[in-house]
């Protein structure tokens, strides 16, 4: 599914990457990553989304933030709001959906292959538009978390359908003992 001479995105939903890999037991090496992909096609661009908390004084995801910024990653944050549901709870809302779509859509007259890292079924329409431009679309995620990550469209409508556990040997590294944020 991927040619060496393919001009190659890489759009990673950095919550929804972090939850499907957590669930499998492992975490991600992203610069491991990021020279899985540059062996398969010709990386043009590797960006990755996620919000960010601003208004705490340490936030355990700004480390991955700045590492990932360092070592050529494209990263696309922006504040996540925090909330209080019905029931009183405190949430944090923080969608980078619509962020991702205008990037690979803006990007996808100079791609051959886009590979989108997240299970969400949103992006079903994004996957169709882009198939349209004439760009090939890998999708990463896992059926093999319970219940499984991916939702059953995106993973039809998707060329290809990567299996994260089935990374695990080439991306992956036992998850750290301390617990860190949901990014």
């Amino acid at each position: 599914m991927f040619y060496k001479d393919d001009r190659l995105a890489l759009f990673i939903d950095g919550s929804n990457l972090y939850a499907a890999a957590k669930s499998l037991g492992f975490d991600i090496d992203y610069k491991l990553l990021r020279q899985e992909f540059e062996r398969r096609g010709k990386l043009i661009r590797a960006y990755y989304y996620t919000a960010l908390l601003e208004n705490e004084d340490y936030s355990p995801i700004r480390p991955l933030v700045d590492w990932l910024h360092y070592n050529g990653f494209s990263m696309v944050t922006k504040p996540a709001r925090e909330y209080t549901d019905a029931l009183g709870r405190r949430k944090v809302k923080g969608n980078m959906d619509v962020e991702l779509v205008v990037n690979a859509l803006e990007l996808a007259p100079r791609l051959d292959h886009a590979v989108l890292f997240s299970g969400d079924g949103d992006f079903k329409p994004l996957v169709e538009s882009l198939q349209r431009q004439g760009v090939r679309v890998s999708v990463v995620s896992t059926l093999r978390s319970q219940p499984p990550m991916i939702a059953d469209e995106l993973r039809r409508q998707a060329d290809n359908f990567i299996e994260l556990d089935a990374l695990r040997e080439v991306i992956g590294r036992p998850p750290r003992e301390t617990p860190s944020q949901d990014h």
